[in-house]
């Protein structure tokens, strides 16, 4: 059991502590409700850049990183479709340090043409290195926009193209942080040797007098249910075939979702998973298979991946992967199969309580979905999926008119689409 205690400052930063005086540190997570889904569709990829922009100097200290490292701490962030996470740990004596540097950073940055220019060039040689110079690195760029035609989530965090970042202006930039990166826009959490009624007076001291600004107001378009089967198939210069298929599965908060990631860990979890076994070791058709989900907020994907013996076509690859799918629409699996998945996903979330960072960003996460204490339900959610739960979840996101497939050939392939 994780305890916290929570506040709301009067510019409607939330705040959470957790208190482990176990720990020589504190950790500081800050999440912004914003993603790449807020995006506007013709500039994609703001809320990536804001990640490094971040890093680039505030208001009143033009380094983030040295203050920081002098107190003896460590940073990151990490941007996804959903959110933007900044998180930090310092030895317990030196929080000071960190609100300050979060305070600034979130009062106002340091925007300039040449700190733009810096960051703009790092998240363009970031695109072109992983999206567009490496083998099956676009993958994600035609999956998204194939399985989904509405919803923001059709394109990836990095952005649509590379233009959009190339091209962005000061303007647009100053423009995207003051709509939504504000208290009121946010969750603060401090985890580690911290009690809560100091940790809520420091961090109004800090924040307290940043004032609330006019957020974006969030308006996203539901995607559709998919009605038919969606196919595409490119050719690039890699050395495998390889196959993407995409279903539309529920939300994270959604009922149903905890079903589907037990059915994609009996899919694809360790050489004993369904999916390794019979396509990998069996068959020989795949050289390695994976399944998993997006894990969004919204609506995600449930998707498996997998690259192919040379020599076996696609087609038959993809006819193999259906058997096995069908497989778990037909017939529930058995409850040794089902407990050993809930085993390891149970062991998993137990493991990540071990440390105070995991702590403060998942709070953080939970919070923004809605209340910080589903952390301490999340393991019961998951043994409460029965295996007759997981056969009408197969039933209903495993469906034809459901799926979206890839087929990323090599270039030498003389294949046509299905």
């Amino acid at each position: 059991m994780i305890h916290f205690e929570r506040t709301v400052l009067d510019n409607g930063l939330r705040v959470m502590v957790h208190h482990d005086p176990a720990s020589p540190l504190v950790a500081l997570n800050m999440i912004y409700d914003v993603g790449s889904k807020d995006e506007d569709p013709g500039r994609t990829g703001f809320a990536h850049l804001f990640e490094h922009l971040m890093f680039g100097g505030s208001v009143h200290i033009p380094s983030y990183d040295t203050p920081l490292q002098e107190a003896g701490g460590e940073n990151n962030a990490f941007t996804n479709t959903d959110i933007t996470n900044y998180y930090l740990s310092v030895p317990a004596a030196n929080l000071e340090t960190g609100l300050w540097l979060e305070s600034d950073r979130m009062l106002g940055l340091s925007f300039s043409e040449k700190s733009l220019e810096v960051q703009r060039n790092v998240v363009v040689e970031e695109f072109k290195q992983r999206y567009l110079n490496q083998p099956y690195g676009d993958a994600y760029l035609l999956l998204r926009p194939l399985a989904y035609r509405i919803h923001p989530y059709r394109w990836p965090t990095i952005g649509k193209e590379i233009g959009h970042i190339a091209g962005a202006r000061l303007s647009d930039v100053e423009q995207f942080f003051y709509s939504h990166y504000a208290p009121n826009n946010a969750i603060l959490v401090l985890a580690g040797n911290i009690c809560p009624e100091k940790g809520f007076e420091r961090v109004k001291h800090w924040f307290g007098p940043i004032e609330p600004r006019i957020i974006k107001h969030r308006k996203l378009p539901p995607e559709p249910p998919q009605e038919e089967p969606r196919f595409l198939t490119v050719r690039r210069d890699v050395p495998f075939d390889a196959i993407y298929r995409a279903w539309h599965m529920p939300g994270r908060t959604d009922e149903g979702y905890h079903a589907c990631d037990l059915l994609s860990d009996i899919l694809s979890n360790g050489r004993s998973s369904r999916l390794y076994r019979s396509l990998v070791m069996e068959k020989k058709l795949f050289s390695e298979i994976d399944a998993y989900i997006t894990a969004e907020i919204d609506p995600g994907l449930m998707v498996i991946t997998g690259k192919l013996i040379k020599g076996i076509s696609p087609e038959k690859g993809n006819l193999a992967i259906q058997e096995e799918l069908e497989k778990l629409s037909l017939t529930k699996p058995g409850r040794k199969e089902l407990d050993k998945v809930k085993n390891k996903v149970e062991a998993s979330l137990l493991f990540s309580e071990t440390d105070v960072l995991a702590r403060a960003i998942n709070l953080a996460m939970y919070e923004l979905m809605g209340d910080a204490a589903m952390i301490n339900s999340e393991v019961e959610k998951y043994r409460k999926v029965s295996p007759e739960d997981i056969l009408e979840t197969a039933r209903q996101v495993f469906r034809d008119e459901n799926c979206s497939t890839l087929f990323y050939l090599n270039q030498e392939a003389k294949r046509h689409e299905p």
